[in-house]
């Protein structure tokens, strides 16, 4: 099973606003530099991006939890 890891530490969102809908869910298939999530560190929104192709089978963090560097976020399958 490989993983999406973040690049850098705070607070992790599925969506780009609460009014929207989650930029992936569990059983979609997504593409290398696809955006997937974003961690918000000091109210900048970095986006976490898909390094390869693959189907999201779970998220293994909540939106809203504060996640660290390489933290496991989502595991892909083919």
């Amino acid at each position: 099973m490989t993983t999406i890891k973040t690049a850098v530490p705070g607070v992790f969102y599925r969506r780009p606003s609460p009014e929207e809908p989650p930029y992936v869910q569990e059983g979609d298939t997504i593409q290398p530099g696809q955006t997937i999530a974003l961690v918000e560190v000091m109210k900048n929104f970095n986006e976490v991006k898909a390094d390869q192709a693959g189907t999201v089978t779970r998220f293994l963090v909540e939106d809203g939890d504060e996640v660290s560097i390489s933290q496991d976020i989502a595991e892909l399958g083919n």
